[in-house]
């Protein structure tokens, strides 16, 4: 994947967390700390947004969706 070099503003304070990170090598350098960051939050983002969508599925007719003809299916299923 390409990447691009792009020019941030952040917080202070917020760069000295990114710093003291670095430091104790938990990421290689700021690039590394800020990229894992926005990649964090842009999946949890997706997960949420899932999860809000998910959550607007009626239980049971999705349940009746899914059985929808299972019965017709089930004599040629093989038995276990």
């Amino acid at each position: 994947m390409s990447q691009m070099k792009v020019e941030i503003t952040i917080e202070e304070g917020v760069l000295a967390k990114v710093d003291a990170l670095v430091k104790r090598k938990v990421f290689s350098n700021r690039s590394r700390a800020i990229q894992e960051a926005v990649q964090e939050k842009l999946e949890r983002l997706e997960r949420n947004r899932l999860a809000e969508e998910c959550a607007k599925l009626d239980p049971a007719f999705e349940k009746a969706m899914a059985d929808e003809g299972l019965s017709e299916d089930l004599d040629v299923w093989p038995k276990y």
